[in-house]
């Protein structure tokens, strides 16, 4: 195995390159480390319309490597996979939340959201977690069923009803 651990592949109708730049724009410490395209050479399948189009996009965001692969049509992405951002202050937490559902995003519930490529994402402030963590389990679930009526986590919000009590 890479000593450098896994590399995430994520599977893209031509929009390879697209997602890649637009990740590593997001996200700090990101950059694009390759960009793979068809070429005369091969593959045999491609068609000559398909020369210079992008096979594979190697990238880094925050930190992680991805590939990012133009497979064409017959996958989508779904919740079944999602990314966690660990967020140390809701303004963090509503910067993501707000860049990722710009541009046809989709909220759904609980932090939950899907990018404008389907892509799913859960944006955390780190506190909300805390809450939902309180030792006083009397307050745990007064957050919790806070958070249950969120879109976008709200800290304030949760603090206010684990306090309730």
């Amino acid at each position: 195995m890479d000593s450098n651990g896994f590399t995430t592949c994520l599977w893209f109708d031509n929009q390879a390159e697209e997602a890649a730049e637009y990740y590593v724009s997001v996200f700090p410490d990101s950059r694009i480390e390759r960009v793979d395209r068809f070429s005369e050479a091969g593959p045999e399948k491609v068609t000559p319309d398909e020369n210079g189009s992008v096979v594979e996009v190697q990238f880094t965001v925050n930190g992680q490597r991805f590939s990012a692969l133009d497979g064409g049509p017959l996958f989508h992405f779904d919740e079944a996979i999602s990314f966690q951002i660990m967020c140390d202050s809701q303004e963090e937490a509503d910067h993501y939340w707000n860049t990722l559902i710009g541009d046809g995003g989709q909220e759904s519930q609980c932090g939950w959201l899907k990018d404008k490529y389907g892509l799913s994402w859960q944006v955390i402030p780190k506190e909300a977690l805390q809450l939902m963590r309180d030792p006083d389990r009397a307050k745990a679930g007064r957050a919790m069923a806070a958070m249950l009526t969120m879109r976008r986590l709200d800290v304030a919000e949760m603090r206010t009803a684990a306090e309730a009590g």
